[in-house]
């Protein structure tokens, strides 16, 4: 499969039914939603672009309950629609839900049930995505969110693969993408997948944004956790190697500290975190080797032992997959960006060894990327379940644009 839109086979052997189009799109509104993701889908589908080379979608802008619909600062929607008019759409876009703590309405969740199986591809922008998967759409299939959501997502729906790394994942007939702004790179996706790259690049530059970007979510995640691991005993032991990453342990070091099995405490911790444990300190090593770079002087080898790195070499082999590029080139493009007063410095540590001439200043474009559940040494692996190695925790053999997974 080309890197390029290409549709899944099994969703390209679906058909909508008699009364669904294809070229109509359905917006899905809610009150409480945030205005700006569900500006997204009725920016890019609902207005006519023909004379730039855009082909025309039909927009139908439906409410997905009783309105008026307030969102963002107290404004009041009035959809012309109601949860009738999905009937029509072939492609129907759920934007941000307002609370990933509220169930959606019933009569909408059948709405989308009824939409999926009469063959529409369905949408969840951002939270859009708690939506579908409280509709059941995403039980057994990949999916992304917003990366602090992430966690939350797949511990209440824990049939759902939810992988925070992906800018937006494309199952097929269901599609969700990560926050805000990554709600833009699965709509252009959309219009490539219909109408190809030229139609998809020629309204990127009306939206002047990029066509495609490369990369994931890694590089804008923190040092959260859902809220509700604070109550839980294993908080002490997050806590703990969060405060020791200068230190080399491993996961069962974690283990022993929980007083619990490898295997009880992997599955205890997936449950509360949304992740496997190894895959999560990885992700913390090289976000605080990340920090490094960014605000000191420290050598990429002596930032790899700050960071509980057995080597370099396995500092460098971490950080090109989870962010693209490898420590000198990330350090050289982040401080290109920035003015010279602004260059950080420490004082204990020796001046940034100059860059190797096969190490590009700008940061090179990330493919598609494996799970982040690899060993932190060189002969060490990963088991996030009894009979599962990492990369099983998410859909196996999906080509992808980078920041995207796609359905082969």
């Amino acid at each position: 499969m080309s890197h390029d839109s290409t549709a899944a086979p099994e969703a390209a052997a679906r058909k909508l039914s008699g009364r669904r189009r294809k070229e109509i799109v359905a917006v899905l509104l809610f009150s409480g939603g945030p205005i700006f993701e569900s500006s997204i889908p009725l920016s890019v589908f609902g207005i006519d672009r023909q004379d730039a080379g855009v082909p025309r979608y039909r927009l139908l802008v439906c409410a997905g309950e009783e309105g008026p619909l307030r969102t963002t600062g107290g404004l009041e929607l009035t959809a012309p629609q109601g949860l009738e008019a999905i009937s029509r759409a072939g492609t129907v876009v759920v934007p941000a839900w307002r609370s990933i703590t509220s169930p959606p309405p019933e009569e909408a969740l059948d709405a989308l049930r009824r939409a999926h199986e009469e063959g529409a591809r369905i949408v969840g922008l951002c939270t859009g995505a708690f939506v579908l998967a409280a509709a059941g759409l995403l039980d057994g299939r990949p999916a992304t969110t917003h990366w602090m959501y992430a966690p939350t997502l797949a511990k209440r729906y824990p049939s759902v693969h939810v992988d925070p790394r992906e800018l937006f994942v494309d199952d097929g007939d269901v599609l969700t993408s990560a926050g805000t702004a990554a709600g833009i790179d699965l709509c252009l996706h959309i219009v490539r997948t219909d109408h190809g790259n030229e139609a998809a690049g020629a309204l990127a530059r009306r939206l002047v944004v990029p066509p495609r970007r490369s990369g994931g979510q890694e590089r804008y995640l923190d040092r959260s956790l859902p809220e509700e691991i604070g109550a839980d005993p294993l908080a002490e032991v997050v806590a703990w190697a969060l405060e020791h990453l200068h230190e080399q342990f491993d996961v069962e070091t974690l283990a022993a500290r929980a007083y619990m099995s490898r295997r009880t405490f992997d599955r205890r911790f997936r449950s509360l975190t949304g992740s496997a444990p190894l895959q999560w300190l990885i992700t913390q090593r090289v976000l605080q080797a990340q920090r490094l770079l960014e605000t000191s002087d420290y050598s990429v080898d002596e930032v790899a032992g700050r960071c509980g790195f057995r080597s370099p070499v396995a500092l460098r082999g971490h950080f090109r997959r989870q962010l693209g590029s490898s420590p000198a080139a990330y350090r050289a493009a982040y401080r290109a960006r920035r003015p010279q007063s602004d260059k950080p410095s420490d004082p204990e540590g020796p001046p940034p060894p100059p860059a190797a001439p096969q190490e590009s200043a700008s940061v090179p474009q990330q493919t598609r990327r494996t799970a982040a559940a690899h060993a932190v040494g060189p002969t060490a692996s990963v088991s996030t379940e009894p009979g599962k190695s990492g990369t099983e925790m998410y859909a196996n053999g999906r080509p992808s644009l980078p920041g995207q997974r796609s359905a082969p």
